[in-house]
């Protein structure tokens, strides 16, 4: 579970976290009496707010509703702005990025820090990034942040105060069962004190029973997402126009990475789990459809499940719905060469590999 912006300040700040002042609003009246200047922040469960114009700063509140009615309603990565938060502005002397997340490779908490606050960590150089791992066991320890505040060639003041925030946020990222705690950018005000400009908060959606607190809270779900969740289907939405259709996590992940190896960019994945049920099948491509993706890389591995009546249910979509979207499928496993016949016959671009499957597909997007 993602939690909006405004919610992972509110959490931060129960933990001592400091935050600026704020307030969310639905409507431009709310921030009538704000302390301007402002920032107007569109509040979606998206990246890239500030490059789709959904972060502006106003000086006064005629400037502020200005903003509000070009924020409002805004399309960002397929998520309707329904709310903005109004923060004040602050005066930024540096700003840094910092956060706590699962190391899947490892198995342990991992602490990652930049000079290069306010922008995609990703983008960062790695070698402009410090990487500490955590044991479970003993958590987070001095000698930790020692090296982290030395790393960032901080003095000596901002490092006593950095450690503190370190310190909140490990403790909000541990007793909250987030898999993300994000802080970008970490502001260093021109007075001297850390601020959270931004915060990121994700939680682990398999703990949520330790946190009714969060039962009912609005998770921004599009018409696809609500969809997908009804049927019972693992449907995430990325930032490219390839779909990823696969069954089980890891390969799903995997067919990720060779595809972005490849040139190719996913735009939404559709986990089928361990199902073979043809009716669950033709379902996913449904929601593939709906989702509109330049093309459909199809990964399927039959150990359990059975290839071929995994295919059957793709036939039946593919020829129910009549749909026009290019499909590369590569299937391997249980009944693997009268799936392929199937396959064969509904039209589909075979391939062996899962390189020679990404590879296809990002030759069929450039097409």
């Amino acid at each position: 579970m993602k939690l909006f912006e405004f919610k992972a300040k509110e959490l931060l700040s129960k933990y001592g976290m400091p935050v600026p002042k704020g307030v969310v609003a639905s409507t431009a009246n709310i921030v009538k009496d704000f302390p301007y200047p402002a920032a107007i922040k569109a509040q979606v469960l998206a990246g890239g707010r500030g490059k789709a114009g959904g972060i502006k700063f106003a000086n006064s509140f005629d400037e502020a509703k200005g903003a509000f009615d070009q924020i409002i309603g805004m399309n960002i990565k397929g998520y309707e702005v329904k709310q903005v938060l109004v923060e004040e502005k602050l005066d930024i002397a540096k700003e840094l990025y910092l956060s706590f997340t699962i190391d899947r490779r490892v198995g342990t908490t991992l602490l990652m820090a930049s000079t290069e606050g306010g922008v995609d960590i990703e983008s960062v150089p790695d070698e402009k990034i410090f990487k500490a791992h955590m044991s479970p066991l003993i958590g987070l320890q001095p000698f930790i942040i020692r090296n982290l505040t030395k790393a960032l060639e901080l003095t000596k003041e901002e490092g006593k105060k950095l450690g503190q925030i370190v310190r909140v946020l490990y403790n909000a990222y541990e007793k909250e069962d987030a898999e993300l705690a994000e802080i970008n950018p970490l502001v260093l005000t021109e007075e001297g004190n850390f601020v959270a400009g931004d915060a990121k908060i994700t939680l682990d959606d398999n703990a949520l029973y330790r946190h009714p607190e969060y039962k009912d809270m609005d998770r921004n779900l599009d018409p696809l997402e609500i969809e997908a969740k009804k049927k019972g289907i693992a449907f995430v939405k990325l930032d490219g126009d390839i779909g990823v259709i696969a069954n089980g996590a890891g390969l799903t992940m995997a067919t990720l990475d060779v595809l972005n190896a490849k040139g190719g960019k996913g735009g939404v994945f559709l986990d089928l789990g361990g199902t073979d049920d043809p009716q669950r099948v033709k379902e996913a491509f449904y929601l593939m459809e709906m989702a509109k993706p330049s093309v459909i890389l199809l990964n399927i591995f039959g150990g359990i499940t059975k290839c071929d009546t995994v295919a059957l249910g793709v036939k039946e979509a593919l020829e129910e719905k009549k749909m026009d979207i290019p499909v590369v499928a590569r299937i391997k496993g249980l009944h693997e060469k009268e799936a392929k016949e199937i396959l064969k016959d509904a039209g589909m671009i075979p391939a062996n590999t899962i390189s020679e499957a990404a590879e296809e597909v990002v030759r069929v997007r450039g097409a």
